[in-house]
């Protein structure tokens, strides 16, 4: 006798129907339809705001994390705020369901066109920062897919609530009540549901650590459109302004620890060493950053804490910095090689054949010259917000957003045309 499927694969097999069906229904209404829908959920999210936060406070209450963690759980009324920002930013962006991509004209007369279309169902696992499933839904919503949900178990209640605002707004726009749904418990189990629903969802998206990434992508039987580890670089380079680059490093580490593109190893030239490195330390260090530096970095600042071997390979995700000493632009380019994740990594200099250089034999899914790694962002790279940062090298890299959620289809026009 069969064994009777998990409630869990049943729960999802009902929500796959059913957004399968929304995804449909999405994909057919006309850009201005979509966009009203944004637009009301952010107002929705505006008047849910007190009982959003109030959903929070319940999750932080049972959060025993690290503080750089409890800054990505923690909501209040500004990051409410710039969710709904975040829905009518999106909304504003020009339709990538409209666009046609490439077309021509075969000899035999055949006219030939490239269209953009939904993916279909998109599945996002995420940890704990609620408001990326508000991000999700706005992307989702504004490439025509539908959309599934499991949030973080220590942001629960938070999700839900952010759920419920944003489902009653787009509900109230005329958008089908499925289009954005989300595990309705906090089982583990769902999550081998979702990465087993070949036929219901088209693509997984995970957002969160490096174990998450790797049991998605190890256990899918759907595509998966991952990131690796933000193990990101800022090399600064010997003919660097010292101001620019002691701005710019503290905020590509200390403005937010916890975030993907947070700057997570120095790469500091050895002709400008000796003379920046005590700057740099000291700027760091009185925003509350911890070290871990290299032997030739100690030799300049003894009271540096050795970097083990491994410390290279951390993504800290809090107030922790990798520093090494590099002797010019190819070191640095090949500690990166070895070390980093194809991320986001920077550098900084006034010598604009040195950054090209440097730009043009980077690997990583972003490079950037004179500006800091936490510009590595959907809202900053002007697509309102992200459904997460891809690193590998098929279909799309780096911020994900509505453009990069659409597929394409051709569309074959003929006068009568028979094959010979």
């Amino acid at each position: 006798m069969n064994a009777e499927p998990d409630i869990n694969t049943q729960i999802m097999a009902r929500m796959g129907e059913a957004a399968r069906a929304a995804a449909a229904a999405l994909a057919r209404l006309p850009a201005e339809r979509r966009d009203a829908a944004l637009r009301q959920g952010a107002a929705s999210l505006r008047q849910a705001a007190p009982a959003i936060i109030a959903a929070n406070a319940r999750d932080m209450a049972g959060f025993t994390g690290t503080a750089a963690f409890g800054d990505r759980l923690l909501l209040n009324a500004a990051r409410v705020e710039a969710m709904a920002r975040g829905l009518e930013e999106v909304a504003a962006l020009p339709d990538p369901l409209s666009r046609t991509l490439a077309e021509w004209t075969r000899p035999n007369g055949l006219k030939i066109s490239r269209i953009a279309q939904p993916l279909g169902v998109l599945g996002m696992i995420y940890e704990s920062r609620p408001n990326v499933g508000a991000d999700a839904a706005a992307i989702a919503i504004k490439s025509g897919n539908g959309l599934v949900l499991r949030g973080g178990s220590e942001s629960f209640h938070s999700a839900a609530a952010i759920h419920a605002a944003l489902r009653a707004g787009f509900t109230q726009a005329g958008l089908p009540d499925d289009a954005v749904q989300i595990a309705p418990s906090t089982d583990r189990r769902f999550v081998a549901a979702m990465l087993t629903a070949s036929g219901y969802i088209d693509l997984i998206i995970p957002r969160g650590g490096k174990g998450l990434v790797e049991l998605v992508q190890r256990e899918a039987r759907v595509p998966v459109l991952a990131h690796a580890e933000g193990l990101n670089h800022t090399y600064i380079h010997a003919a660097a302004d010292f101001t620019m680059a002691r701005e710019i490093l503290a905020n590509a580490k200390m403005r937010r620890t916890g975030i993907c593109g947070a700057t997570e190893t120095l790469l500091l030239d050895s002709a400008i060493a000796p003379a920046l490195l005590p700057a740099l330390v000291a700027d760091l260090a009185a925003l509350g950053c911890a070290f871990r530096a290299d032997a030739p970095a100690r030799h300049i600042c003894p009271e540096l804490p050795a970097a083990a071997d491994t410390d290279f390979d951390t993504e800290w995700l809090d107030a922790v910095l990798n520093i090494k000493i590099v002797n010019g632009v190819d070191a640095a380019l090949t500690h990166i090689a070895r070390h980093g994740s194809e991320h986001t990594d920077a550098i900084i200099t006034g010598d604009a054949e040195v950054a090209e250089y440097f730009l043009g034999r980077l690997a990583s899914a972003v490079g950037m010259w004179n500006a800091s790694t936490q510009f590595c962002d959907g809202g900053e790279f002007g697509f309102g917000a992200e459904i997460g940062i891809a690193t590998g090298r098929i279909h799309a890299r780096g911020p994900i957003g509505p453009e990069q959620l659409t597929t394409f289809r051709y569309v074959v026009r003929g006068t009568g045309q028979v094959r010979p």
